[in-house]
């Protein structure tokens, strides 16, 4: 399953890591974030990884109010497979992190597989003006702050989400989370398909080095055989470099305003979209296809757009 023909991009369209100051193209309100995954999907992504925000000052905002609007929107005005993220931001609580996924029930939603230091105040050494009084202490207060995904919390997300036919973007930020994610294999608690995204460049996780992304691969492939679908992503100026050392291996990949703001060197993207527009060009370039979203469906063996509960 790790080789298929098709190759599936997932977009990340705004995520809780940038905040709004960092880039004007960030989207924040429910019509920004939605036109933003509309456009990605329009663009060849087939799945759109979405987060919510507080429209006045963009902080990160997981109440189901502030999903409900741009999901309906999307799902109007698109055939893309839509995933929910679990994750939330680091600084909220397990129970709110999982209250969309549990009430919209979507085809998928993240999964983050471990405990982990997420640091995001080296992003203060770039960034020197905030509009918003949240933002600078969001981001130094990263330095002491663990993003909690313990055992119990893992459970207590899968078992939420058990009766609603969710599937899993499974976020593996180091080797030991391939391992976690086994455990929750063997006791039955994920069932494969598993669609397996391996973050790189995350300070507190692994690292960008080739020998990092063949690591993560490599144990993978021993762990779970034929039973995973490999996706990577990663942050910053290393997206495009780690995607196509992911796309010549087989691998799918993920973009997005969330994992990078980037373009090119010193260029802010303009949107998502054309970050999966270019990703798109490297698959083509290389002699692969994208997968449609009905093909990703089939590929992760998900429910359908129909079964879910928005």
């Amino acid at each position: 399953m790790a080789n298929q023909n098709k190759i599936i991009i997932t977009c990340a369209v705004t995520g809780s890591i940038h905040t709004p100051s960092m880039s004007p193209h960030l989207p924040v309100t429910a019509e920004q974030i939605a036109t933003a995954a509309i456009e990605a999907a329009e663009a060849g992504a087939a799945i759109v990884h979405l987060h919510a925000r507080n429209p006045v000052d963009g902080r990160p905002d997981q109440s189901t109010e502030a999903f409900g609007p741009f999901l309906q929107v999307i799902k109007q005005r698109s055939n893309c497979v839509i995933n929910i993220t679990t994750g939330g931001a680091a600084t909220m609580s397990v129970e709110e992190r999982v209250r969309p996924a549990k009430v919209f029930a979507p085809e998928v939603a993240s999964l983050n597989m471990g405990s982990m230091n997420f640091a995001l105040f080296p992003m203060l050494e770039r960034f020197k003006t905030f509009e918003h009084d949240w933002e600078r202490p969001y981001l130094e207060s990263s330095r002491d702050r663990i993003f909690r995904n313990t055992f119990g919390d893992i459970e207590h997300i899968l078992r939420t989400c058990a009766d609603n036919g969710t599937r899993f973007e499974i976020e593996c930020y180091d080797i030991g989370h391939l391992y976690t994610l086994a455990h929750f294999v063997d006791r039955g608690l994920v069932k494969a398909p598993f669609f397996v995204q391996s973050v790189f460049g995350i300070l507190g996780g692994i690292g960008t080095h080739p020998e990092d992304v063949a690591h993560m691969k490599r144990t993978a492939d021993r762990l779970f055989a034929n039973d995973y679908h490999w996706s990577v992503l990663g942050a910053g100026r290393h997206q495009l470099p780690i995607a196509t050392q992911a796309i010549a291996l087989g691998g799918n990949v993920r973009v997005g305003l969330e994992d990078s703001l980037w373009i090119a060197k010193s260029k802010l993207a303009r949107s998502s979209a054309e970050q999966v527009t270019k990703v798109r060009q490297i698959i083509e370039g290389l002699g692969a296809s994208i997968a449609t979203p009905d093909e990703a469906r089939q590929i992760l063996q998900l429910k359908g757009g129909d079964k879910v509960s928005f």
